[in-house]
């Protein structure tokens, strides 16, 4: 993902002579093009991402159009406070980029993990919080927020994410993209996850399962109007993520649903427990660990579809 990142910022700022990029001192190689080519529109600010963001905010106000980079702990946790104040009470156009969300960085320990920055950032009035799925959803995620007028979160895998994608599909700030089509249960994934759940879909097949999946790079703002549809065609909607089961995108649907008549299907979430990881391994480890394979997904999303077929078996009248 971060490759794919580099790659359309370098493309889009020899479009757009606004664009200045920030550093939080990490991806010095990665942004090798770039800085030869646009060596005055790149700042390295250090380990000092508070002071970076409010670099950041005083760039918009200039007319400028900043894009902060580092590992998203650090991009988010340790600036909120900026990020709330600097930018979103101004409603900045500034990109926050988090990189390495979710367990990307599961090897150097719960300092690096990134499993409440969509909670954090998604509560801040006028923020913007897209998650892309693969490199494809990344280049037109970055797109997109550079179009939007307001501050945008960007969270990003690392590295080495598979493409889900074998073109590019229409992609717009808000809205659902499917990826395939399904009758018994429907997956809402957001983020670095969307491969694993591609992967437990064709799981479920061979279980003679037909699972709708939908790829949700945008939490906030949602697209009501797919959950709408998709709540009331489904009897399970599953939101997976690889963050914590408070605050994210299951979050999201639950507080939306809450607000809703209640519809036809069962709402179940897939994510992070509510506590920290404390071994130390690679993210396919902790994958395998909190059991975010293929196979464990599809298992558990086929032990509630049971679940819910002997709850729609009990409740029919047989009078």
């Amino acid at each position: 993902m971060r490759d794919a990142f580099a790659a359309e910022l370098t493309r889009l700022a020899s479009e757009d002579e606004r664009i200045v990029l920030l550093s939080g001192d990490i991806g010095n190689r990665l942004f090798d093009a770039y800085k030869n080519r646009f060596q005055n529109r790149f700042i390295n600010c250090g380990v000092a991402e508070a002071n970076m963001m409010g670099t950041a905010a005083g760039m918009a106000l200039c007319g400028l159009r900043p894009i902060t980079y580092t590992i998203a702990s650090f991009n988010t946790t340790r600036c909120l406070e900026q990020i709330r104040v600097d930018l979103c009470y101004h409603r900045l156009p500034v990109i926050v980029v988090g990189v390495g969300a979710g367990l990307s960085y599961a090897s150097l320990g719960a300092t690096h993990h990134a499993c409440e920055d969509i909670g954090f950032l998604r509560l801040l009035p006028e923020m913007t919080v897209i998650c892309p799925g693969d490199p494809v959803e990344v280049r037109l995620a970055l797109r997109a927020a550079l179009r939007h007028s307001g501050p945008v979160y960007l969270r990003l895998g690392k590295k080495g994410e598979p493409v889900v994608h074998s073109q590019e599909p229409p992609f717009e700030i808000g809205k659902g993209i499917p990826l395939r089509e399904g009758s018994d249960v429907c997956l809402l994934s957001t983020g670095n996850i969307l491969p694993v759940v591609v992967e437990a879909a064709a799981c479920l097949e061979k279980h003679g399962m037909s699972a709708r999946v939908v790829s949700f790079p945008t939490v906030k703002p949602l697209d009501e109007d797919l959950l709408a549809r998709v709540f009331s065609l489904f009897p399970l909607v599953v939101s997976l993520e690889e963050h914590s089961l408070l605050g994210g995108l299951g979050g999201s649907l639950a507080e939306w649903l809450a607000a809703r008549p209640k519809g036809r299907a069962v709402l179940r979430c897939i994510g992070t427990p509510d506590a920290f990881f404390r071994e130390t391994g690679e993210e396919e480890h902790v994958r395998g660990r909190l059991g975010f394979t293929p196979e464990a997904v599809s298992q558990k999303i086929l032990s509630w579809l049971l679940e819910v077929r002997r709850e729609e078996v009990k409740n029919v009248d047989w009078a």
